[in-house]
């Protein structure tokens, strides 16, 4: 939810502060300046920090609606992700139809990269000393000098 007032917030503040063109209508427009606006909105801002010492009850009815708007829109979620959830099971169910395994999960790996402990027999298995003699008749020689 609040994210959808700072969405709304911010857009607004942007398509205001858009150039407009200038039109004969604009200019019958009451002509306001960016300080006067900046002073407007800090008295509005401050009006609403006092509105709850003024008027208690609607204060404390407002907030019992945003604590059930709140509670309706979690549960709201929660539906939604219940929805998701299920189709998802029911599509892979329908790809399972014609196997016989229909429980047995997908294996999440490729088999490309080892898993923990298959690597430990494969490299038990690896032959070693694969050089054959004319590799190992060739002298090392070291990095160049250095340019």
């Amino acid at each position: 939810m609040r994210f959808l007032l700072r969405i709304t917030f911010w857009l607004g503040l942007v398509l205001v502060l858009l150039p407009r063109d200038k039109t004969p209508e604009s200019e019958k427009l009451p002509q306001i300046g960016a300080a006067d606006a900046v002073q407007a909105a800090t008295a509005a801002v401050s009006d609403m920090t006092q509105f709850c010492k003024r008027q208690p009850a609607a204060c404390e009815v407002g907030g019992q609606a945003a604590t059930i708007i709140g509670q309706r829109a979690q549960d709201g979620a929660k539906k939604l992700y219940q929805i998701i959830n299920d189709k998802k099971e029911q599509i892979t169910n329908d790809k399972n139809d014609g196997n016989k395994n229909d429980n047995k999960k997908a294996p999440d790996h490729t088999g490309s990269i080892a898993m923990a402990g298959e690597g430990d027999a494969a490299a038990n298995e690896a032959p070693r000393d694969t050089l054959t003699q004319d590799d190992l008749a060739l002298e090392w020689r070291g990095p160049g000098p250095a340019n």
